[in-house]
């Protein structure tokens, strides 16, 4: 029996292999259930007990030693033989590989910052975690605001002093505040960002979604030149023959404060289920920049003015793309992500 383990160790040393089929008849005629390996561990039930254990493991080294010889066999004759078989065709076009596709709000978040950008306003961004300070005190917040209350503001830590909470912050204008306390007018920026509040979540509302706040600070600084980059913006978002019409409104950092409606894209004006036959969709707030705010952080109000915008993503691309139900960003579903493989 050893003899004949060592013969075939011997053997299996000295094989080589002319072609893909040979190899295969060698795997065949050694590791198959009718190759001689499977007759040598069949002739080893009649081994005497005392030979068992040396004779195993020479039966298992031998085991292994020709499945590896099988493989480097495989192996070399695949690096010599590379080049056998019909030539490549380097004319050919490259194999379709399938892209990927932009999240509707980065694409909306990109084209809102485009569009500013070509008017010189440059990106500021903060961070999510905000103090109370820059995200209700500085901003005009009185301490009895209803934003202030754990039922409307995710709270991190909460203490005896208002001024030392922490929250994740529940609006952009937070890195408005920032930047007025570190950057000294004229100022012209666009702030994007993920924010936080806590509500129900439902086709219309979430607890997570994305603002682009827009911020103008100089001398001189109107509401007429507000209403003059809204109308702007309107045109370019959505279509040339885009009206806006403004209403008043409250913001705690604006004074005097507006919301803005835009004429429903979906039935030109006429009235439909997305602007409730009003042929109006309200799409974003805005005002001028309240005095206090402006000398909360460090600017003269008798010297400067300015006016700022707020518009929530989600909503935008609602209205831009006519998608019903705001839970689709989050699910990613890959039949809605789909649909805008098409869109810049």
């Amino acid at each position: 029996m050893k003899e004949k383990i060592q013969k075939l160790f011997h053997e299996i040393d000295e094989l080589k292999a002319e072609s893909k089929e040979h190899v295969e008849q060698l795997r065949i005629k050694y590791l198959s259930k009718k190759g001689e390996l499977n007759d040598l561990f069949s002739e080893f039930k009649n081994t005497a007990p005392e030979q068992r254990k040396e004779v195993g493991q020479l039966l298992n080294d031998l085991k292994n030693h020709v499945q590896q010889k099988i493989e480097t066999l495989k192996e070399e004759f695949l690096q010599n033989h590379k080049s056998e078989g019909a030539p490549s065709d380097l004319s050919l076009p490259a194999d379709f590989m399938e892209l990927g596709s932009r999240h509707p709000l980065s694409i909306v978040r990109n084209q809102i910052v485009n569009i500013f950008s070509h008017i010189g306003y440059t990106v500021f961004e903060g961070p999510e975690i905000e103090d109370d300070w820059h995200n209700f005190s500085a901003l005009n917040f009185p301490e009895e605001h209803p934003a202030r209350d754990m039922q409307d503001t995710f709270f991190i830590e909460k203490s005896d002093n208002v001024s030392k909470d922490i929250a994740l912050r529940t609006h952009t204008s937070s890195v408005q505040a920032r930047m007025m306390e570190t950057h000294k007018p004229p100022m012209r920026a666009i702030f994007p960002g993920r924010v936080y509040r806590n509500e129900a979540i439902s086709a219309r509302s979430h607890c997570i979604f994305h603002q682009v706040e827009v911020l103008y600070i100089d001398k001189d600084v109107s509401f007429a030149d507000l209403k003059q980059t809204l109308l702007y913006f309107a045109k370019e978002m959505f279509s040339p023959e885009t009206q806006i019409r403004l209403r008043p409104s409250y913001f705690p950092f604006t004074e005097p404060s507006a919301e803005m409606d835009i004429s429903c894209n979906i039935c030109g004006g006429k009235g439909c289920n997305i602007c409730k036959n009003s042929g109006w969709v309200e799409i974003l707030g805005c005002g001028m920049v309240d005095p206090n705010v402006l000398e909360n952080c460090g600017i003269d109000s008798k010297i400067y003015s300015g006016f700022a915008i707020g518009m929530g993503i989600e909503r935008m691309t609602l209205v831009k793309y006519n998608i019903n139900d705001i839970r689709l960003y989050f699910e990613n579903d890959l039949r809605f992500l789909k649909q805008f493989a098409s869109v810049i």
